[in-house]
This record gives C-alpha cells, structure tokens and sequence, in this order.
C-alpha cells in the first residue's frame, strides 16, 4: 500500500511536470500565435478595401498582407483633438513599436474620451488614391462589436467596412461580419450632409428610407443593429477633428 505522503508527493511532481511543459509548449507557440493574430487583424483592416487590392483579396497570403502594410499603408496614431502623436508616444503608452495597429481599442475603450488614442490607417494604390481607415468599438447583445470603415479621400463617402465581434448569435447578430451582402450597403454611404453636418450611417430596422444616410437593419438582430448604429455615431465622431484637419 502507498501511503498518503507518497500519493502527495508524487501529485505534487506530476502537476509540477505538467504545468513545466505547458509554460514550455506556451512559450514556444506564443511567437506562431502572436503572429497569425497579427495577420488576422491586418487582412480585417484591409477588408475595408477590399474591392481597391488588386488580385484575389481572399487568397492573400501573410507576406502578401505585410507587403501592403508595409508598402501601401501609413499608420498614424492621433488623441480626440485630431492631433498626431510621433512612435515614442505611443510605444511609452505600451503599444509594441508605437504602430496604430497594435493599439489594442478594448483598452481605450475603457478611458475617457480626452484620453483615448485612435488608429487611422491611410492605404495609397498605385495610381495614387487614398483610402482612410477608421476604426470603431462599440457593444452588441452580448459583448463587444467593432468595425474598420473605410473612406474615400473626401473624408466623407464609405469605400468600404468590415465588422467583426466576440458572441454574436450565428445567423442573427453574427452577420455584421458574415453577410457580405449587407455590409456592402454602406459603400457610397456618406456621414455629413449637403451642409456639413455629422449625421454617421443609420442602420434601419425594416429597410432603409434614407439611401444616402441609412442601410437596411438585419431581420432579427435589432439589437447588435443598434449597437453597429450607436457605435459608428460615437466612434466616428471622435475622428471629427482629425477628418476637419485633413479636409482643411
């Protein structure tokens, strides 16, 4: 018969053995995932314009998305004010190489709005044009949901969106990100009025009555609708200035 310290001990050495390998298969796996998700967060933010990459935007591979980040894309990292902050700023606020695209938006979420930082991502084409990238956060009905949205160089009219979340019901809320087809009504959309004025992109439940100002609502999902509504009102509105400084 073993004896009760015996069993201990060797509980004791078996999980020791256990979480040894474990921090050891995290440690070297961390690298492969850290770098998949930065992919994976890159290939979304391009996802707003889509239609402007040459070639099959779905078939990119990673160190194609690199190149265009690298090559085709300016990432600027700017306060409410609309002011730009330079990379040591922004890498003293813990953001790894003071690049807008590891700005981790959940956190800023969190602060007051005169103490938040936004990414803009501005992608250039080989003719020239530009494109800028938005990013918004905002709540659905079960948890965070947000979107890069794209505009044309008139800071005015959507070239493009892509919008993702963490728990929204398949089918239902999930089609913010899985129904190409409604989040292509907001191309040509546009967030100012003949006059100037912030009016953002309504999201209507029981179609569009608006269709420069408002896109058709998703059957059953009235809630994460709103939330995409709500948060495209508010988070847009924080670029206000730096959109105000760019027209001039």
């Amino acid at each position: 018969m073993h004896s009760t310290r015996s069993v201990i001990i060797f509980g004791i050495v078996m999980c020791a053995i256990v979480a040894f390998i474990l921090a050891g298969m995290y440690n070297f796996l961390k690298p492969i995932h850290d770098s998949n998700e930065a992919a994976y967060n890159k290939k979304a933010i391009l996802s707003a314009v889509a239609d402007h990459i040459d070639g099959d935007f779905k078939a990119l591979t990673e160190p194609q998305i690199q190149d265009i980040f690298t090559n085709q894309i300016k990432q600027v990292v700017i306060d409410t004010d609309g002011e730009e902050y330079d990379v040591a700023a922004v890498e003293s606020m813990g953001y790894v190489g003071g690049m807008a695209e590891n700005v981790d938006m959940a956190k800023e979420a969190k602060k007051d709005e005169e103490d938040k930082v936004l990414p803009v991502f501005i992608f250039t084409k080989a003719d020239g044009k530009k494109y800028y990238i938005l990013h918004t956060r905002g709540k659905g009905l079960w948890d965070a949901i947000w979107g890069n949205i794209a505009f044309e160089e008139d800071l005015n009219t959507i070239a493009g969106v892509s919008f993702d979340h963490i728990t929204e019901t398949p089918g239902l809320g999930a089609e913010i990100k899985d129904n190409v087809a409604w989040a292509r009504q907001f191309i040509g959309k546009k967030i100012y009025d003949e006059d100037g004025q912030f009016k953002s992109v309504y999201v209507r439940k029981g179609g569009a009555k608006n269709d420069v100002y408002e896109v058709d609502g998703i059957s059953g999902a009235t809630i994460t609708a709103d939330g995409v509504t709500e948060m495209l009102k508010r988070g847009l509105r924080y670029y206000e200035p730096f959109i105000k400084s760019v027209k001039g």
